[in-house]
């Protein structure tokens, strides 16, 4: 979550850790001042195109080049493809930050993702005016009792072998935010797909895709203290190796209108990416059959008074938490409901902050089992609660089109 009136400041150390969780929200008088920072499919009822073409991406699959039309996108974009890996990502000029659902580009550049980049990465932090949400449908329940974040047993693998965090680069420095490995229908057993939020991976209308995505699955796996990582090796870091977006897609209603203020595109503010890991070719498995785990993706979940309890998993990085462990919290979800014209989120109580940001929620599947059926978006300023979209067909169509898009590969 963000905190209120507190814009991105780029590349912070430890002791200027963000204050707020991922997505910020506050009240003032009857109405909701949100900050958006986290991510939100839309309703069974939703609409909006949840074709490939609204926001497909397509990154290098290898350690040392890009195919060609990724290159050849590049050239048109004015952008030196030899220079680009050796620094040349760091140039954030408007014209070469590429926003289009069809640029997006991600070349692994090994060894990026150091165990001291990866720790000291700061969660997004945007600012929110107290007056920016236009209004519910009258459908909103009373705001939760807060539920105190618990730390998650370790090793992490064993409780929670599918989540872990996910890594980018923005203009503002290196960000973190969390993430959840979920099935691939046309990979049983084999899946390379990782769910989060669309704004851990694209800045929405106001700019373009991030750079240097990675995913860590679980991430500190013993739990061990900032500082008792400090000297930590990268292979304790990231017990099952590092791995880089190869595809990216988020929704279209998220890249044309997600932003820093008022929830704007917070119920389509999600994301789903194929990755690749970091060795290549040496890797012959996939991240499923790497760590052992995959969650299925429930886009019928029922509505509040038909869940029980959701579990919302994550790393929050801002005080309290420094993001090196993995904590949760369960809580019987209530309904949050933006504007009139924008689907219902889950909400439920939960002190994680920002960082948590896309982390997965886990309730009921289809069949009974535990399933994905929401993750983190928006929060208050008070850290008591986090809210999350409710799956419905525009998220559906964003993860079937990047099953697809790998369906032969």
């Amino acid at each position: 979550m963000r905190s209120i009136r507190t814009l991105f400041t780029g590349r912070q150390g430890r002791s200027a850790r963000r204050t707020a969780p991922v997505t910020v929200v506050a009240a003032a008088g009857a109405a909701l001042a949100l900050t958006l920072t986290a991510c939100g499919p839309g309703d069974d009822d939703a609409g909006g195109d949840p074709s490939p073409e609204a926001s497909a991406s397509q990154a290098g699959d290898g350690g040392s080049g890009l195919p060609g039309d990724i290159a050849d996108r590049l050239r048109e974009h004015g952008i030196d493809i030899d220079k680009w890996k050796n620094g040349g990502w760091q140039n954030w000029d408007k014209d070469k930050w590429l926003r289009e659902a069809q640029d997006f580009v991600n070349p692994i550049i090994a060894g990026l993702w150091d165990p001291d980049r990866m720790r000291d990465a700061d969660p997004p932090d945007k600012g929110v005016d107290d007056n920016d949400v236009s209004g519910d449908q009258g459908v909103t329940d009373p705001a939760p009792s807060p539920v105190t974040a618990a730390a998650v047993s370790t090793p992490y693998h064993r409780i929670a072998p599918y989540t872990g965090k996910l890594f980018f680069d923005a203009p503002e420095g290196h960000m973190v935010c969390s993430a959840t490995i979920v099935k691939d229908p046309a990979h049983p057993g084999k899946s390379n797909l990782v769910w989060t939020a669309g704004h851990c991976v694209h800045a929405g209308a106001s700019g373009g895709w991030y750079r240097n995505i990675a995913f860590v699955p679980s991430y500190n796996d013993n739990g061990k203290s900032a500082a008792a990582l400090e000297h930590a090796p990268r292979n304790e870091i990231a017990p099952y190796g590092i791995w880089w977006g190869q595809w990216a897609q988020t929704s279209g209603q998220w890249i044309e209108q997600g932003g820093p203020t008022g929830g704007r595109g917070a119920p389509y503010d999600f994301a789903v990416i194929h990755v690749t890991p970091e060795k290549g070719s040496a890797n012959k498995k996939s991240l499923e059959e790497t760590v052992g785990a995959a969650l299925p993706v429930n886009f019928n979940a029922p509505a509040v008074s038909g869940i029980k309890t959701l579990t919302a998993q994550g790393y929050p990085a801002a005080k309290p938490f420094d993001g090196q462990k993995l904590y949760q919290c369960s809580d019987k979800p209530g309904r949050l409901s933006l504007s009139a014209s924008a689907p219902t989120m889950y909400r439920i109580g939960c002190t994680m902050t920002a960082g948590s940001s896309g982390g997965g929620w886990i309730g009921p599947g289809e069949d009974g089992k535990p399933a994905l059926v929401s993750n983190t978006s928006i929060g208050p300023i008070t850290n008591g609660w986090l809210a999350g979209p409710r799956f419905g067909k525009v998220a559906e169509g964003v993860y079937g089109a990047v099953s697809e898009k790998y369906a032969d590969r």
